[in-house]
C-alpha cells in the first residue's frame, strides 16, 4: 500500500482517523494507530512485519540495558551489541549480495551469488533504531519502558517505509500525551494534499515524460538527441525531489491530524547556494543523522583538517551505501565527497570574497551543474548506461542536437516542466504567507484570496489527484527502494 493509491486515501486513512477519534484514552489511540501501522506494513511487506517487530524489539532491550547499566562497562557492551544485531541485520538484507558479488568477482567466493529479497523501509526503520539507542546512551533521552510505544514508534505508517528519519526525542512526548484540534486537523490535511498532488500531478507526470525522452537501455540512450539527453536529466532532477519531498510532506500531514510533530524534510535544496548548502537542504533526516551519530563521534571538525577530511569521506562514503548495494551509489557519495572537501579547503572561501550578487548567481549556477550530474550517476546502477547518458549530452555518441520528436515533447510539455520547476522554489509557499500577512491586515481583497487558497485549494487538489490515479496502476515512491 503506498499514499498515493486510492485504497489509502479512501478506505485505509478515513478508517485510521474514524478509530483514532473514537478514544479519548491515549493508550488506545496509540493501539488504533500501532494495528493499522502493523497492517499498513503487512500490506507492502507481509513476510517482513515479524522483522520489524524482532528489530524493534531487540532495540527496546538494547536501550533498556544501556539505561540500566548507564555509566559502566556493561552499557558500552549492550550499546555494541545492540548496534551489531541492527547493523548486521541491514547488511545481511541489504549487502550480503553485494559483498558475494565482489568477493565472486575476486575468485574469492564460489557458490552463486544468494538473492535477497530487501524488506520495506529497513534502511529508515533501522536508522530510527539506531538514533534511539545512541541517544539513550549519550543521556538525551531515558529508555521507554513500554514496548508497545517503541513498536509504535518504529512501525508509524506516517513515515515507516520512506522516512523521514524521525528521532524518538521528537516525538517522545506525543507518543506519551498529544491533541489534534481543528486547525493542526486542517493543516495535515493541506499538507498532505499538496504532497499527493505532488505526487500524482508532477513527479510520476515527469516519470513518464522522461521515458520517452530518454527510453531505458544503453542502446537508447546512446541514440538519444543531445537537447533529449539534457531534458531527461532535468526531468529526473525534478522527479525525484518531488516524489521524495511528497512523500515527506504527505508524512508531516498525516502526523499533524493525529497529533505527531515531525522535522521538516526539505528546504528548497534547489535553492542552494552550494553543495554544503545543498545537503543541508535535502533529506534533511538523513544528513543530520549521519552528522550527529558517525561524524561528530569520528572527531567532526576538531581534530585538524587531515582528520576533518578523512571523517567526511566515511560519513560520504556509508551515505552512498545507504542508498543502495551498487558501485553507483558508492561512486555518487565519493562524487559529492569531492565537492564538499574542496568546498571545506577554499571554494566556499572564494565565493565569500565575491559580491553577493554575483556570489549567489555563480554558486546556484555552480551547485544546479554538481547536483545535475550527481543524478545521473544516481539514477544508472549500471554505470555504462551513466557514462552513455553523459556522452549523450556532450553529442560524443555522434548524436543529433536535436529532432522532431524531441522538439514535439518539449513544446507539448514546456507548460508543464515550468510548473514542475517552480513547485521547486519557495514561491507558492511565500505568496501564501503573504496573503495571510494581508488577510490579517484586513485587506478584503487578500483575505478573499488566502481563504480560497487555504480552503478549497486542498478539495481540488484532491479532486484532480483522485483523477490521476483511476485506472493508474502501482506507482511506489523512488525511496521505497532503500
Amino acid at each position: 500500500m503506498v499514499f498515493s493509491s486510492l485504497l489509502f486515501i479512501y478506505i485505509f486513512l478515513p478508517a485510521n482517523l474514524v478509530c483514532y477519534a473514537l478514544f479519548s484514552d491515549i493508550r488506545k489511540k496509540n493501539i488504533c494507530i500501532l494495528l493499522f501501522s502493523l497492517l499498513f506494513y503487512s500490506w507492502s511487506s507481509p513476510m517482513y512485519l515479524l522483522l520489524l517487530i524482532i528489530m524493534a524489539f531487540i532495540n527496546y532491550i538494547g536501550a533498556g540495558a544501556i539505561d540500566k547499566y548507564r555509566g559502566t562497562s556493561k552499557a558500552v557492551i549492550a550499546l555494541v551489541a545492540d548496534l551489531t544485531a541492527s547493523l548486521g541485520i541491514l547488511g545481511y538484507f541489504k549487502y550480503f549480495g553485494f559483498f558475494a558479488g565482489v568477493l565472486k568477482s575476486a575468485g574469492a567466493w564460489q557458490g552463486a551469488i544468494p538473492q535477497i529479497v530487501l524488506p520495506v523501509g529497513i534502511s529508515f526503520y533501522t536508522f530510527q533504531l539506531i538514533s534511539y539507542v545512541a541517544d539513550v546512551y549519550k543521556g538525551s533521552i531515558r529508555a521507554d519502558k513500554s514496548f508497545g510505544r517503541v513498536l509504535l514508534y518504529t512501525s508509524l505508517f506516517h513515515q515507516c517505509i520512506a522516512g523521514p528519519i524521525v528521532r524518538y526525542k521528537d516525538i517522545a512526548n506525543d507518543l506519551m500525551e498529544r491533541k489534534t484540534d481543528i486547525n493542526s486537523m486542517s493543516d495535515g490535511i493541506s499538507r498532505f494534499c499538496m504532497g499527493l498532488a505532488k505526487k500524482t500531478l508532477l513527479a510520476n507526470s515527469c516519470a513518464s515524460i522522461l521515458d520517452m525522452a530518454v527510453p531505458e537501455g544503453i542502446s537508447q540512450i546512446s541514440s538519444v538527441t543531445i537537447l533529449a539527453a539534457w531534458l531527461g536529466g532535468i526531468l529526473y532532477m525534478l522527479q525525484i525531489y518531488l516524489d521524495f519531498s511528497a512523500y515527506s510532506d504527505m508524512a508531516i500531514g498525516l502526523g499533524k491530524m493525529t497529533g505527531f510533530h515531525y522535522r521538516e524534510n526539505f528546504n528548497y535544496p534547489y535553492t542552494a547556494r552550494s553543495v554544503t548548502d545543498f545537503w543541508r537542504r535535502w533529506h534533511i533526516s538523513l544528513s543530520t543523522f549521519f552528522r550527529d551519530y558517525v561524524y561528530i563521534p569520528l572527531g567532526g571538525n576538531r581534530k585538524g583538517i587531515v582528520r576533518q577530511i578523512f571523517n567526511m569521506l566515511v560519513v560520504w562514503a556509508l551515505t552512498g551505501l545507504w542508498h543502495g548495494a551498487d558501485y553507483n551509489f558508492v561512486l555518487w557519495g565519493l562524487y559529492y565527497f569531492v565537492f564538499l572537501a574542496i568546498e571545506k579547503l577554499f571554494l566556499l572561501k572564494c565565493f565569500e570574497r565575491l559580491p553577493d550578487a554575483v556570489s549567489a548567481a555563480a554558486g546556484r549556477l555552480y551547485t544546479f551543474i554538481i547536483v545535475f550530474f550527481g543524478w545521473v550517476i544516481f539514477r544508472f546502477t549500471d554505470l555504462s548506461m551513466a557514462g552513455a547518458m553523459v556522452k549523450s549530452m556532450f553529442g560524443l555518441n555522434g548524436n543529433r542536437f536535436t529532432n522532431l520528436e524531441t522538439n514535439t515533447l518539449i513544446l507539448n510539455n514546456i507548460i508543464f516542466i515550468a510548473v514542475c520547476i517552480l513547485a521547486c522554489t519557495p514561491i507558492v509557499k511565500k505568496t501564501a504567507a503573504w496573503l495571510k500577512n494581508k488577510s490579517c491586515s484586513e485587506s478584503i481583497c487578500c483575505t478573499y484570496a488566502y481563504n480560497v487558497l487555504n480552503i478549497l485549494l486542498p478539495g481540488i487538489l484532491l479532486f484532480l489527484s483522485t483523477i490521476a490515479l483511476i485506472g493508474n496502476s502501482y506507482n511506489p515512491f523512488i525511496y521505497f527502494r532503500f
